[in-house]
Protein backbone atom coordinates (compact mmCIF):
# COMPACT_ATOMS: atom_id res chain seq x y z
CA UNK A 1 0.00 0.00 0.00
CA UNK A 2 1.12 3.54 -1.04
CA UNK A 3 1.37 6.14 1.95
CA UNK A 4 0.53 9.80 1.46
CA UNK A 5 4.24 11.66 1.28
CA UNK A 6 6.34 14.45 0.23
CA UNK A 7 6.68 14.47 -3.98
CA UNK A 8 10.37 15.86 -3.12
CA UNK A 9 12.30 17.21 -0.16
CA UNK A 10 15.43 19.13 -0.91
CA UNK A 11 17.22 21.20 1.35
CA UNK A 12 20.84 21.35 -0.57
CA UNK A 13 20.89 25.06 -1.09
CA UNK A 14 20.14 28.12 0.01
CA UNK A 15 17.18 28.95 -2.49
CA UNK A 16 15.35 26.14 -0.41
CA UNK A 17 11.54 27.13 -0.09
CA UNK A 18 10.45 29.26 3.26
CA UNK A 19 13.91 28.10 4.42
CA UNK A 20 12.92 24.45 5.53
CA UNK A 21 12.86 22.30 2.45
CA UNK A 22 11.39 22.49 -1.48
CA UNK A 23 8.59 19.53 -1.05
CA UNK A 24 6.75 20.25 -4.54
CA UNK A 25 8.79 21.36 -7.10
CA UNK A 26 12.51 22.93 -6.62
CA UNK A 27 12.60 26.72 -6.02
CA UNK A 28 15.49 26.04 -8.75
CA UNK A 29 12.92 24.63 -11.03
CA UNK A 30 13.96 21.17 -10.59
CA UNK A 31 10.91 18.46 -10.58
CA UNK A 32 10.06 16.14 -8.07
CA UNK A 33 10.89 13.32 -10.45
CA UNK A 34 14.31 14.95 -11.01
CA UNK A 35 15.05 15.19 -7.16
CA UNK A 36 14.15 11.23 -6.81
CA UNK A 37 15.72 10.28 -9.35
CA UNK A 38 18.83 12.18 -8.14
CA UNK A 39 18.63 10.22 -4.75
CA UNK A 40 17.92 7.04 -6.32
CA UNK A 41 21.58 7.71 -7.74
CA UNK A 42 22.94 8.59 -4.57
CA UNK A 43 21.72 5.83 -3.22
CA UNK A 44 23.42 3.44 -5.21
CA UNK A 45 26.65 5.18 -5.50
CA UNK A 46 26.96 4.25 -1.31
CA UNK A 47 26.60 1.14 -2.38
CA UNK A 48 29.21 0.94 -4.75
CA UNK A 49 30.86 2.60 -2.34
CA UNK A 50 30.44 -0.14 0.01
CA UNK A 51 31.75 -2.83 -2.92
CA UNK A 52 34.72 -0.53 -3.68
CA UNK A 53 35.92 -0.36 -0.42
CA UNK A 54 36.04 -3.72 0.67
CA UNK A 55 38.17 -4.30 -2.28
CA UNK A 56 40.58 -1.90 -1.76
CA UNK A 57 41.11 -3.48 1.72
CA UNK A 58 42.51 -6.39 -0.20
CA UNK A 59 44.63 -4.10 -2.55
CA UNK A 60 41.85 -4.14 -5.47
CA UNK A 61 41.16 -0.95 -7.31
CA UNK A 62 39.79 0.22 -10.51
CA UNK A 63 40.16 4.08 -11.90
CA UNK A 64 36.81 3.87 -13.91
CA UNK A 65 34.92 3.30 -10.89
CA UNK A 66 36.39 5.36 -9.05
CA UNK A 67 36.08 8.21 -11.62
CA UNK A 68 32.14 7.18 -12.06
CA UNK A 69 31.50 8.07 -8.59
CA UNK A 70 33.10 11.38 -8.92
CA UNK A 71 30.87 12.05 -11.65
CA UNK A 72 27.68 10.69 -10.46
CA UNK A 73 27.92 13.09 -7.34
CA UNK A 74 29.09 15.88 -9.00
CA UNK A 75 25.70 15.52 -11.13
CA UNK A 76 23.68 15.69 -8.22
CA UNK A 77 24.94 19.05 -7.06
CA UNK A 78 23.07 22.57 -7.08
CA UNK A 79 22.16 23.40 -10.38
CA UNK A 80 23.95 21.22 -12.36
CA UNK A 81 21.45 18.31 -14.40
CA UNK A 82 17.59 19.13 -14.33
CA UNK A 83 17.07 16.39 -16.73
CA UNK A 84 15.30 13.36 -15.80
CA UNK A 85 16.00 11.44 -19.26
CA UNK A 86 19.83 11.94 -18.42
CA UNK A 87 19.13 11.11 -15.00
CA UNK A 88 17.62 8.11 -15.38
CA UNK A 89 20.69 6.71 -17.88
CA UNK A 90 22.81 7.93 -15.44
CA UNK A 91 21.15 5.21 -12.86
CA UNK A 92 21.53 2.73 -15.39
CA UNK A 93 25.02 3.74 -16.28
CA UNK A 94 25.43 3.26 -12.24
CA UNK A 95 24.19 -0.60 -12.63
CA UNK A 96 26.55 -1.07 -15.07
CA UNK A 97 29.89 0.31 -12.97
CA UNK A 98 28.32 -1.74 -10.04
CA UNK A 99 28.59 -4.81 -11.50
CA UNK A 100 32.17 -3.83 -12.58
CA UNK A 101 32.98 -2.75 -9.17
CA UNK A 102 31.44 -6.20 -7.85
CA UNK A 103 33.53 -8.17 -10.47
CA UNK A 104 36.93 -6.66 -8.71
CA UNK A 105 35.57 -7.15 -5.20
CA UNK A 106 34.92 -11.04 -6.20
CA UNK A 107 38.07 -11.87 -7.97
CA UNK A 108 39.72 -9.69 -5.31
CA UNK A 109 38.09 -12.65 -2.56
CA UNK A 110 39.03 -15.48 -5.00
CA UNK A 111 42.63 -14.72 -5.28
CA UNK A 112 43.39 -13.91 -1.71
CA UNK A 113 41.24 -16.49 -0.18
CA UNK A 114 40.11 -19.31 -2.95
CA UNK A 115 37.30 -20.52 -5.15
CA UNK A 116 34.55 -21.06 -2.32
CA UNK A 117 33.08 -24.60 -1.90
CA UNK A 118 30.06 -25.76 -0.52
CA UNK A 119 30.23 -26.52 2.91
CA UNK A 120 28.17 -27.17 5.62
CA UNK A 121 28.47 -24.79 8.49
CA UNK A 122 27.58 -25.22 12.53
CA UNK A 123 24.91 -23.14 13.86
CA UNK A 124 25.40 -23.59 17.60
CA UNK A 125 28.38 -22.99 20.19
CA UNK A 126 31.29 -24.99 21.04
CA UNK A 127 33.04 -25.02 24.39
CA UNK A 128 35.40 -21.98 25.25
CA UNK A 129 35.83 -18.65 25.49
CA UNK A 130 34.46 -17.02 22.28
CA UNK A 131 34.39 -14.07 19.72
CA UNK A 132 31.44 -13.46 17.49
CA UNK A 133 32.42 -11.12 13.67
CA UNK A 134 29.71 -9.58 11.98
CA UNK A 135 29.72 -7.04 8.74
CA UNK A 136 31.11 -8.42 5.46
CA UNK A 137 34.49 -7.49 5.91
CA UNK A 138 36.49 -11.06 4.88
CA UNK A 139 40.04 -8.97 5.46
CA UNK A 140 38.75 -8.49 9.22
CA UNK A 141 37.68 -12.03 9.48
CA UNK A 142 40.98 -13.52 8.72
CA UNK A 143 43.05 -10.88 10.81
CA UNK A 144 41.50 -12.20 13.88
CA UNK A 145 41.91 -15.71 12.48
CA UNK A 146 45.70 -15.05 12.14
CA UNK A 147 45.62 -13.41 15.79
CA UNK A 148 43.57 -15.62 17.62
CA UNK A 149 45.20 -19.20 16.17
CA UNK A 150 46.74 -21.57 19.09
CA UNK A 151 44.60 -19.17 21.78
CA UNK A 152 42.14 -21.69 22.41
CA UNK A 153 39.70 -19.34 21.30
CA UNK A 154 36.58 -19.83 19.22
CA UNK A 155 35.31 -17.62 16.35
CA UNK A 156 31.89 -17.47 14.76
CA UNK A 157 30.45 -15.60 12.25
CA UNK A 158 26.95 -13.97 11.95
CA UNK A 159 24.74 -12.56 9.37
CA UNK A 160 26.69 -11.88 6.57
CA UNK A 161 29.53 -13.24 7.36
CA UNK A 162 28.86 -16.96 7.31
CA UNK A 163 29.77 -17.44 3.16
CA UNK A 164 33.34 -16.73 4.69
CA UNK A 165 33.37 -20.52 6.07
CA UNK A 166 33.07 -21.67 1.70
CA UNK A 167 36.82 -19.93 1.37
CA UNK A 168 39.64 -22.38 1.42
CA UNK A 169 41.84 -20.33 3.12
CA UNK A 170 39.81 -19.17 5.85
CA UNK A 171 38.30 -22.93 6.15
CA UNK A 172 41.55 -23.84 6.87
CA UNK A 173 41.23 -22.24 10.40
CA UNK A 174 40.09 -24.81 12.80
CA UNK A 175 38.65 -22.36 15.25
CA UNK A 176 36.27 -21.21 12.88
CA UNK A 177 33.58 -22.85 14.27
CA UNK A 178 29.75 -21.92 13.38
CA UNK A 179 27.82 -19.11 12.32
CA UNK A 180 25.52 -17.84 15.11
CA UNK A 181 21.80 -16.39 14.81
CA UNK A 182 20.31 -15.12 11.53
CA UNK A 183 20.24 -11.46 9.83
CA UNK A 184 21.59 -8.41 11.32
CA UNK A 185 18.73 -7.19 13.05
CA UNK A 186 18.99 -9.59 15.57
CA UNK A 187 21.83 -8.44 17.38
CA UNK A 188 20.64 -7.16 20.43
CA UNK A 189 18.94 -10.34 21.43
CA UNK A 190 21.93 -12.21 19.98
CA UNK A 191 24.68 -10.41 21.43
CA UNK A 192 23.38 -9.70 24.66
CA UNK A 193 23.22 -14.05 25.21
CA UNK A 194 26.31 -15.03 24.38
CA UNK A 195 29.15 -13.62 26.72
CA UNK A 196 32.01 -13.25 23.92
CA UNK A 197 33.64 -10.14 22.56
CA UNK A 198 32.03 -9.11 19.45
CA UNK A 199 33.61 -7.18 16.48
CA UNK A 200 31.90 -5.35 13.97
CA UNK A 201 33.69 -4.84 10.64
CA UNK A 202 31.10 -3.31 8.67
CA UNK A 203 27.31 -1.40 7.89
CA UNK A 204 24.62 -3.56 9.57
CA UNK A 205 25.59 -2.60 12.62
CA UNK A 206 22.98 -1.64 15.73
CA UNK A 207 23.70 0.77 18.58
CA UNK A 208 24.23 -2.15 21.55
CA UNK A 209 22.07 -2.23 24.87
CA UNK A 210 24.09 -2.10 27.84
CA UNK A 211 24.34 -5.53 28.16
CA UNK A 212 27.06 -6.36 25.62
CA UNK A 213 28.14 -2.62 25.08
CA UNK A 214 31.19 -3.06 27.06
CA UNK A 215 32.60 -6.42 24.98
CA UNK A 216 32.13 -4.77 21.28
CA UNK A 217 34.12 -3.90 19.01
CA UNK A 218 34.22 -1.63 16.14
CA UNK A 219 36.83 -2.00 13.43
CA UNK A 220 36.96 -0.03 9.41
CA UNK A 221 33.95 2.49 8.85
CA UNK A 222 32.03 1.67 11.88
CA UNK A 223 31.77 3.80 14.73
CA UNK A 224 28.49 3.32 17.74
CA UNK A 225 28.35 5.59 20.51
CA UNK A 226 30.17 4.73 23.66
CA UNK A 227 32.44 1.75 21.63
CA UNK A 228 35.96 1.03 21.50
CA UNK A 229 37.13 1.44 17.88
CA UNK A 230 39.92 -0.02 16.22
CA UNK A 231 42.49 1.23 13.91
CA UNK A 232 43.90 -0.79 11.96
CA UNK A 233 43.94 -4.51 12.10
CA UNK A 234 45.66 -5.06 16.03
CA UNK A 235 42.88 -7.10 17.51
CA UNK A 236 44.41 -7.43 20.50
CA UNK A 237 41.84 -5.71 22.77
CA UNK A 238 39.29 -8.11 21.39
CA UNK A 239 41.52 -11.36 22.13
CA UNK A 240 41.97 -9.83 25.56
CA UNK A 241 38.13 -8.78 26.31
CA UNK A 242 37.23 -12.60 25.08
CA UNK A 243 39.85 -14.08 27.26
CA UNK A 244 38.56 -12.32 30.33
CA UNK A 245 34.93 -13.38 29.58
CA UNK A 246 33.28 -16.65 30.38
CA UNK A 247 33.43 -19.97 28.69
CA UNK A 248 30.45 -20.32 26.73
CA UNK A 249 28.92 -23.94 26.74
CA UNK A 250 28.41 -26.14 24.17
CA UNK A 251 25.08 -26.26 22.79
CA UNK A 252 23.40 -28.76 20.38
CA UNK A 253 23.75 -28.30 17.28
CA UNK A 254 20.28 -28.53 15.75
CA UNK A 255 20.44 -27.03 12.34
CA UNK A 256 23.44 -27.14 9.59
CA UNK A 257 23.46 -24.37 6.87
CA UNK A 258 24.93 -24.94 3.33
CA UNK A 259 27.12 -22.03 2.00
CA UNK A 260 29.80 -21.67 -0.18
CA UNK A 261 28.25 -22.49 -3.85
CA UNK A 262 30.05 -20.56 -6.24
CA UNK A 263 29.10 -19.63 -9.57
CA UNK A 264 31.64 -22.73 -10.90
CA UNK A 265 29.93 -25.08 -8.38
CA UNK A 266 27.18 -24.88 -10.56
CA UNK A 267 29.08 -24.47 -13.58
CA UNK A 268 30.16 -27.86 -12.76
CA UNK A 269 26.65 -29.42 -12.64
CA UNK A 270 25.72 -27.56 -16.25
CA UNK A 271 25.06 -30.96 -17.78
CA UNK A 272 23.27 -32.79 -15.53
CA UNK A 273 21.38 -29.64 -14.29
CA UNK A 274 20.33 -29.32 -18.68
CA UNK A 275 19.26 -32.99 -18.74
CA UNK A 276 17.16 -32.70 -15.55
CA UNK A 277 15.23 -29.86 -17.29
CA UNK A 278 15.28 -31.63 -20.59
CA UNK A 279 13.64 -34.60 -18.70
CA UNK A 280 11.12 -32.08 -17.03
CA UNK A 281 12.42 -32.93 -13.43
CA UNK A 282 14.03 -29.72 -12.90
CA UNK A 283 10.79 -26.98 -14.29
CA UNK A 284 11.69 -23.51 -12.56
CA UNK A 285 14.70 -21.79 -10.98
CA UNK A 286 13.71 -19.10 -8.52
CA UNK A 287 16.40 -16.37 -7.02
CA UNK A 288 15.00 -15.23 -3.45
CA UNK A 289 17.04 -12.96 -1.62
CA UNK A 290 18.35 -9.77 -0.91
CA UNK A 291 17.90 -8.16 2.24
CA UNK A 292 16.38 -8.92 5.25
CA UNK A 293 14.37 -6.34 7.64
CA UNK A 294 12.26 -6.65 10.88
CA UNK A 295 9.23 -6.55 9.28
CA UNK A 296 6.48 -8.58 9.52
CA UNK A 297 5.62 -8.86 5.81
CA UNK A 298 9.55 -10.56 4.98
CA UNK A 299 8.14 -13.97 6.21
CA UNK A 300 6.30 -14.15 2.58
CA UNK A 301 9.30 -15.13 1.57
CA UNK A 302 9.68 -17.71 3.59
CA UNK A 303 5.92 -18.32 3.38
CA UNK A 304 6.96 -18.50 -0.91
CA UNK A 305 9.85 -20.84 -0.41
CA UNK A 306 7.62 -23.36 1.66
CA UNK A 307 5.24 -23.60 -1.01
CA UNK A 308 7.19 -23.74 -4.50
CA UNK A 309 7.19 -27.45 -6.20
CA UNK A 310 9.69 -29.84 -5.53
CA UNK A 311 10.68 -29.81 -9.32
CA UNK A 312 12.14 -25.84 -8.38
CA UNK A 313 15.45 -25.15 -7.67
CA UNK A 314 16.06 -21.81 -4.86
CA UNK A 315 19.19 -19.65 -5.02
CA UNK A 316 19.56 -17.38 -2.35
CA UNK A 317 22.31 -15.04 -1.26
CA UNK A 318 22.45 -11.66 1.25
CA UNK A 319 20.83 -11.59 4.74
CA UNK A 320 17.50 -12.62 2.79
CA UNK A 321 18.74 -15.98 2.73
CA UNK A 322 18.39 -16.20 6.50
CA UNK A 323 14.33 -16.09 6.09
CA UNK A 324 14.75 -19.48 3.90
CA UNK A 325 18.23 -21.32 4.53
CA UNK A 326 17.05 -23.30 7.10
CA UNK A 327 14.41 -24.95 5.71
CA UNK A 328 14.82 -29.05 4.98
CA UNK A 329 13.74 -29.06 1.22
CA UNK A 330 15.65 -31.85 -0.27
CA UNK A 331 17.11 -32.06 -3.64
CA UNK A 332 16.78 -33.18 -7.03
CA UNK A 333 18.60 -36.31 -7.99
CA UNK A 334 21.63 -35.26 -6.10
CA UNK A 335 21.53 -30.94 -6.44
CA UNK A 336 20.46 -29.42 -3.32
CA UNK A 337 17.01 -27.36 -3.57
CA UNK A 338 18.40 -24.90 -1.51
CA UNK A 339 22.01 -23.28 -2.86
CA UNK A 340 23.66 -20.16 -0.78
CA UNK A 341 25.56 -18.03 -3.16
CA UNK A 342 26.86 -15.99 -0.65
CA UNK A 343 26.65 -12.61 0.79
CA UNK A 344 25.12 -9.79 -1.11
CA UNK A 345 28.88 -8.61 -1.77
CA UNK A 346 28.68 -11.95 -4.16
CA UNK A 347 25.03 -10.78 -5.93
CA UNK A 348 27.55 -10.71 -9.33
CA UNK A 349 27.52 -14.89 -8.64
CA UNK A 350 24.10 -14.68 -9.43
CA UNK A 351 24.40 -12.01 -11.99
CA UNK A 352 26.84 -13.87 -14.02
CA UNK A 353 25.03 -17.16 -13.86
CA UNK A 354 21.90 -15.62 -15.92
CA UNK A 355 23.71 -15.91 -19.26
CA UNK A 356 25.31 -18.92 -18.47
CA UNK A 357 22.21 -20.57 -17.67
CA UNK A 358 20.87 -19.30 -20.83
CA UNK A 359 23.35 -20.63 -23.07
CA UNK A 360 23.28 -23.83 -21.44
CA UNK A 361 19.44 -23.46 -22.19
CA UNK A 362 19.56 -22.11 -25.67
CA UNK A 363 17.49 -19.53 -24.79
CA UNK A 364 17.48 -15.58 -24.13
CA UNK A 365 18.31 -13.77 -20.34
CA UNK A 366 14.41 -13.27 -20.24
CA UNK A 367 13.04 -16.55 -21.96
CA UNK A 368 14.54 -18.35 -18.86
CA UNK A 369 12.40 -20.41 -16.71
CA UNK A 370 13.45 -18.37 -13.98
CA UNK A 371 12.00 -15.73 -11.31
CA UNK A 372 13.85 -13.63 -9.64
CA UNK A 373 12.03 -12.22 -5.85
CA UNK A 374 14.26 -9.51 -4.22
CA UNK A 375 13.65 -8.02 -0.65
CA UNK A 376 14.76 -4.68 -0.33
CA UNK A 377 15.86 -2.64 2.60
CA UNK A 378 18.97 -0.58 2.21
CA UNK A 379 21.30 1.32 -0.24
CA UNK A 380 23.48 -1.53 -1.50
CA UNK A 381 20.21 -3.58 -2.86
CA UNK A 382 19.06 -0.51 -5.20
CA UNK A 383 23.04 -1.00 -7.10
CA UNK A 384 22.31 -4.03 -7.40
CA UNK A 385 18.63 -3.84 -8.49
CA UNK A 386 20.00 -1.09 -11.13
CA UNK A 387 22.75 -4.05 -12.45
CA UNK A 388 19.96 -6.38 -13.50
CA UNK A 389 17.76 -3.39 -14.90
CA UNK A 390 20.83 -2.24 -16.97
CA UNK A 391 21.28 -5.98 -18.29
CA UNK A 392 17.53 -5.29 -19.53
CA UNK A 393 16.26 -8.21 -16.81
CA UNK A 394 12.29 -8.18 -16.85
CA UNK A 395 9.84 -9.36 -14.78
CA UNK A 396 11.97 -8.92 -11.50
CA UNK A 397 9.18 -9.25 -7.94
CA UNK A 398 9.99 -6.78 -5.36
CA UNK A 399 8.97 -6.49 -1.76
CA UNK A 400 7.88 -6.47 0.78
CA UNK A 401 7.62 -2.21 0.56
CA UNK A 402 8.08 0.02 -2.51
CA UNK A 403 10.96 2.01 -1.67
CA UNK A 404 10.01 5.13 -0.53
CA UNK A 405 11.85 7.19 -3.09
CA UNK A 406 10.09 5.66 -6.01
CA UNK A 407 7.08 8.01 -7.29
CA UNK A 408 4.55 7.18 -9.43
CA UNK A 409 6.42 8.74 -12.49
CA UNK A 410 9.59 6.14 -11.58
CA UNK A 411 7.46 3.45 -11.02
CA UNK A 412 5.63 3.77 -14.61
CA UNK A 413 8.84 3.80 -16.27
CA UNK A 414 9.93 0.63 -14.19
CA UNK A 415 6.76 -1.17 -15.22
CA UNK A 416 6.88 -0.26 -18.49
CA UNK A 417 10.49 -1.17 -19.52
CA UNK A 418 11.16 -3.76 -16.90
CA UNK A 419 8.18 -5.24 -16.25
CA UNK A 420 9.01 -4.49 -12.49
CA UNK A 421 6.02 -6.34 -10.26
CA UNK A 422 5.43 -5.52 -6.41
CA UNK A 423 4.71 -8.58 -4.06
CA UNK A 424 1.40 -9.06 -3.25
CA UNK A 425 0.60 -12.71 -1.23
CA UNK A 426 2.81 -16.18 -2.07
CA UNK A 427 0.08 -18.11 -3.50
CA UNK A 428 -1.08 -15.39 -5.69
CA UNK A 429 2.60 -14.34 -6.56
CA UNK A 430 3.27 -17.93 -6.95
CA UNK A 431 0.52 -19.13 -10.13
CA UNK A 432 2.10 -15.98 -12.12
CA UNK A 433 5.45 -16.81 -11.59
CA UNK A 434 5.24 -20.34 -12.93
CA UNK A 435 3.23 -19.11 -15.56
CA UNK A 436 6.48 -17.27 -16.58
Amino acid sequence: MRHERLDMFCYQCAQTARGTGCTIRGVCGKSATAARLQDFLIFGVKGISAYAYHARELGYSDPEVNAFLEEAMFTTLTNVNFDEKELFEYCLKLGEINIRVMRLLKKAHIETYGEPEPTFVRTSTVKGHGIIVTGHSLKALEELLKQTEGTGIKVYTHSEMLPAHGYPKLKKYEHLVGNLGKAWHDQRQLFAKYPMAILATTNCALIPTDAYRDRIFTTGPVRLPGVKHIKGFDYSEVIKKAEELPEVQEEENKVTLLTGVSRSAILQNAKRIKELVDEGKLKHIFLIGGCDSPLKENEYFRELAMKLPKDTLILTLACGKYRINDLNLGDIEGIPRLLDLGQCNDAIVAIDLLPDLAKLLGVEVNELPLTIVLSWFEQKAISILLSLLYLGVKGIYLGPRLPAWINDDILKILRERYDLKLISNPDADLKAMLRS
